[in-house]
């Protein structure tokens, strides 16, 4: 054993690690990427890797290992659960034989997310149960008892951390090698494994006895713990519970109950903690869980017992909880006055606005450009996707209409098409959308007889979540040599009419394939490739000469790519940001920028 400093996604890692794990699966997405990627990075032998095509693939090939009594862990975030939903609530009737713990990162805020899910409800949903670390140590140990868990109720189980749980750093002691867990092999038993109408309702009336019996467990375990005297209560859980223990700190009498195991319920633990209470506070994120958890008690068991929390208006519905806001609600709750410790920061200047933008020199920002002067004084949509492109949005380009989830922008369009023929209808994806669920929306288009232009965004790398490998970059998670995919051929063989591929920053060409393609009828593709600039590094930088430059500014205005300012009514280039694209270079009337490899 030693000391291993690390982030939250690593102790996961670690702790998986520890536990034997086989088998993990998974598809990225903030905050939960960095799980698989530090198991690559550590002796794994006897431990398989991968990253799926999505999060439905990864819990399918998680659930096989499962079956085989190998111990299996799969990784998303929240808003992936949902694409895992369908394998997920049949393995919630089925059952497992080997260890499978699913990995579901919840984004409060939320930071780099379009939903503030809470994967708790998920789990009561799914009837499985769900384990909320508070801490990356936590996440370390409760990833290996959730495997535990699995195997003794023969169900998957869940981990819900958080972000500021998953991307926190903390010591672990971990072992320094790891083993693989041997396991007996698939058994076929099709009364067993096969899903069928009887089996399901024989088994729901299982899950529903058995879980009375977990809740039971979890009442003993570890996770759920409870200190103070006082009548008055806070009750916490994951991150939320460490804002919670910065302050009641210098308030030790105050009864601090934290609820590690929010589902099945640890019913008598509650009871037993609420013992003397007259009135709680639940202080978590996202959801009121816990707070109905309590309501219900209260009517259960008839307790004079005051709940507050989110549906008291006491705490927030939406946003991240933090330690000044655990400060602020729990104050008001006990009655503190903690006017003297707080800071007058009325006077303070506001931090400036950062918004999001695509990177200087991104392709994306060419592909845009092109399509939009090649729609000049047309009537188009523009249906986004999730990814860095979604950023496209942002003025000047302004050439996001909507932005649904994963996959949705090339069947939105279809819609869009459906309903408003004399439009032209295009839908933006990326290379790893495109294989991650894009694929099934391109075959519904040429199938229901849409006209429509889909362009595919490749970069060759999943940008947005840190440039993990994908079906089309001729590389996995094992280190292993691998065909690459072509996006090209897949769309030629559903039945696209029209494939043309350009280089975005080509921009005479890129337009030219737009027009085309616009005059055709049919679903329509343009694959705009260019890799993305933060793996290739550019070896020329472009220069304004201000002799030259008239200020018309229209390089600054068209694309508004973050290495142009203006200087004296001219524009400059930061060369630390420009890559030497040369899309500026392109638009500019009097060519006064030059030095590029693009010029």
């Amino acid at each position: 054993m030693s000391k291993k400093y690390v982030m939250g996604n690593g102790a996961i890692a670690l702790g998986a690690l520890s536990a034997g794990v086989n088998l993990v699966s998974g598809y990225p997405g903030t905050p939960s990427s960095e799980i698989i990627e530090t198991v690559s990075k550590y002796p794994h032998e006897g431990t398989y890797l991968e990253w799926s095509v999505n999060e439905k693939a990864a819990m399918e090939v998680a659930a096989a290992a499962a079956y085989s009594g190998a111990r299996a862990m799969v990784t998303m975030k929240q808003v992936g659960l949902n694409v895992a939903s369908d394998p997920l609530m049949s393995l919630a009737y089925v059952g497992v034989k080997g260890g499978m713990v699913a990995v579901s990162a919840d984004d409060p805020g939320p930071i780099s997310s379009q939903t503030e899910q809470d994967t708790r409800r998920f789990a009561e949903f799914a009837r499985i149960p769900v384990f909320d670390p508070s801490s990356p140590e936590e996440a370390f140990d409760m990833v290996q008892e959730a495997f535990l868990c699995s195997e003794t109720y023969k169900t998957p189980v869940i981990l819900r951390p958080t972000t500021r749980v998953d991307h926190a750093y903390a010591s672990i002691d971990a072992p320094d090698s790891f083993t693989a867990r041997e396991y007996e092999g698939f058994v076929k038993d099709s009364k067993k494994w096969v899903i069928f109408p009887r089996l399901s309702y024989q088994n729901h009336a299982m899950i529903e006895k058995r879980n009375v019996g977990i809740g039971e467990a979890f009442s003993n375990s570890r996770f759920n713990t409870v200190s103070g005297s006082s009548a008055k209560a806070v009750v916490a859980t994951g991150v939320s519970f460490a804002y919670a223990s910065e302050f009641l700190k210098d308030h030790p009498d105050v009864r601090l109950i934290k609820v590690g195991t929010p589902y099945p319920t640890p019913e008598r633990f509650l009871l037993g903690a609420l013992d003397g209470v007259d009135e709680v506070l639940c202080f978590e994120e996202l959801s009121p869980y816990i707070e109905e958890t309590l309501l219900k008690l209260v009517g259960k068991h008839h307790l004079a017992l005051n709940v507050r929390g989110k549906l008291s208006g006491d705490v927030p519905h939406s946003g991240e909880n933090d330690t000044d806001s655990a400060k602020r609600i729990i104050s008001r709750f006990l009655g503190l006055d903690n006017a003297e410790d707080s800071v007058d920061l009325s006077n303070a200047p506001q931090p400036p606005m950062r918004p999001p933008v695509l990177c200087a020199g991104c392709p994306h920002r060419a592909s845009f450009y092109a399509v939009k002067r090649a729609m000049k004084g047309k009537k188009a949509y523009f249906c986004g996707d999730i990814g860095c492109y979604t950023l496209g949005n942002a003025m000047p380009l302004d050439m996001v209409d909507t932005c649904l989830c994963m996959g949705a922008g090339i069947t939105m369009a279809q819609g869009f098409n459906h309903m408003d023929s004399d439009a032209v209808a295009f839908s933006f994806t990326g290379d790893s959308t495109f294989f991650a669920s894009g694929i099934t929306g391109v075959v519904n288009a040429v199938y229901n007889a849409a006209d429509m232009i889909v362009c595919v965004l490749d970069n060759s790398t999943t940008a947005m979540t840190g440039h993990q490998p994908h079906p089309g970059t001729g590389r996995n998670m094992m280190a292993t040599p691998v065909e690459k995919i072509s996006i090209e051929k897949i769309l030629l063989a559903v039945g696209v009419t029209k494939v043309i591929t350009v280089d975005p920053l080509d921009l005479d060409a890129s337009v030219a394939a737009v027009k085309e393609c616009a005059e055709l009828k049919g679903v329509k593709a343009i694959i705009f490739k260019s890799p993305c600039v933060a793996i290739t590094k550019p070896d020329k930088k472009l220069r304004v000469d201000s002799d030259q430059c008239i200020g018309c500014l229209r390089c600054i205005k068209e694309i508004g790519c973050p290495a142009l300012s203006v200087s004296d009514g001219k524009a400059v280039i930061d060369e630390n940001l420009c890559t030497g694209c040369g899309l500026c270079a392109k638009l500019c009337p009097v060519k006064a920028i030059g030095g590029g490899s693009h010029e």
